[in-house]
């Protein structure tokens, strides 16, 4: 199902013909997504889409059903945003185009209402966008503190200023046009958390994207000058830079082309979407609880044109039009771990699970990647939408051939999704 075309003009079906789409794309249900950048780029054109090693992730799969986030996103839209006709396959058989002109009740709900839960999709056509320049800024840090005091995952207290600042400016960076994937990593030598982060801010001048991000990077100047083993950890700046590019397919290749794609791992995840109000009213409370995780992720995704796009227009939790950050922290476990290794690991990514659930606990979390042991799950992956999500899986799968753990209608099944209840 790797079929790709390419329309310089496209009329959804069942559209009155004013109805027009310039420069779209359908991909089937079996391009991943370094063919789909391939595809545009060939006609001078970007699209939303995931960023992996090796961009393998289905590109008109689960990952658009359950948002479709991307660095992109604040400038165009999350995936569910792009998407303008979405084919698929029901329960009884029947092949449906749906569209908001066809089948709209199920176009909404796939878009953002979570995978494998309405029916098998087949196809996706998106919307794609102009190519233009960016600027792309690499940070990379590393803390020297003492042996004694140097922990898997504890922070440092030079850590926690950096880092209580870097969420301080957030709001101040989306409005600069920056988006992209912050992370807390050990850093060398004695492995203590360290921020790195990858940015990008597309169609800004290098004026207007390095006034917020020179503030940051001063900071930190500032901090390393004044830091110490001897108080609270020595910072080092390892990387700390901006430039210009041509296009993001040239830093597509330039950073992913050449990784592996992903593959299984023992490991499982837990996130939060955290709103931009809770950033700007309690940033020192974000901070610390960010940094009390083992080297979580703090990603710049939301804010932009994702909150500029009405919650009720998708299925998509409504959670993902207040949120700035999408923060992710994860339990892992050796190869080969025993039942009570393993558990001990879960346990401790269920009290992550509280933990971010008491920071932003109106919010919500991505459907795609998320835990398993919310404390709330239809809320929290879907919001208000719920019940609208679930009346629409009843209209178009009735049987309830398809069943997805803390999917919409799972509440009628058992943990092991075997038997109804």
């Amino acid at each position: 199902m790797k079929n790709i075309t390419f329309h310089n003009t496209f009329t959804p079906d069942g559209a009155p013909k004013p109805v027009v789409y310039n420069q779209v794309i359908s991909l089937g249900a079996g391009v991943q997504w370094h063919e789909a950048y391939d595809a545009v780029h060939a006609h001078g054109r970007v699209i939303v889409g995931g960023l992996t090693p090796g961009a393998s992730v289905g590109a008109a799969g689960g990952w658009l059903q359950g948002g479709g986030h991307s660095a992109l996103s604040p400038k165009y839209g999350l995936g569910v945003d792009n998407a303008i006709e979405i084919t698929v396959v029901t329960s009884s058989g029947a092949y449906l185009i749906t569209n908001q002109f066809q089948n709209p009740d199920l176009f909404w709900a796939l878009r953002g209402g979570g995978g494998g839960t309405y029916g098998i999709v087949t196809s996706v056509t998106y919307q794609t966008h102009p190519s233009t320049p960016l600027i792309a800024a690499f940070f990379s840090t590393h803390v020297n503190t003492t042996v004694n005091n140097a922990s898997a995952s504890t922070p440092s207290p030079v850590l926690n200023q950096l880092f209580t600042e870097f969420v301080r400016v957030t709001p101040a960076l989306s409005d600069g046009g920056w988006a992209g994937y912050a992370t807390i990593v050990p850093g060398p030598p004695t492995n203590a958390p360290s921020l790195r982060f990858f940015y990008i801010a597309p169609d800004i001048s290098w004026e207007v994207a390095n006034a917020t991000l020179n503030l940051f990077f001063a900071f930190a100047q500032n901090l390393s000058a004044h830091s110490s083993v001897e108080n609270g950890g020595a910072l080092s700046i390892d990387v700390a830079t901006s430039f210009p590019v041509d296009s993001f397919y040239s830093l597509y290749e330039l950073i992913f082309t050449n990784e592996t794609g992903q593959v299984g791992a023992p490991v499982e995840i837990a996130s939060r979407l955290l709103p931009r109000k809770l950033i700007e009213d309690d940033y020192h409370k974000v901070a610390d609880t960010i940094l009390s995780l083992p080297f979580p992720d703090f990603f710049l995704l939301g804010g932009g044109a994702v909150s500029k796009v009405k919650p009720s227009s998708a299925g998509l939790n409504p959670a993902w039009r207040e949120a700035l950050i999408h923060t992710v922290v994860a339990s892992t476990w050796q190869e080969g771990a025993s039942a009570d290794e393993i558990n001990g690991a879960l346990n401790n990514l269920k009290q992550y699970v509280t933990t971010l659930h008491d920071l932003a606990p109106s919010s919500g979390a991505y459907f795609n990647e998320a835990s398993l042991y919310e404390i709330n799950p239809q809320y929290t992956f879907f919001g208000d939408h719920y019940h609208k999500l679930e009346a629409i899986k009843a209209k178009y799968d009735p049987i309830d051939l398809f069943v997805v753990a803390e999917g919409v209608g799972s509440n009628k099944w058992d943990r092991s999704l075997t038997c109804r209840t």
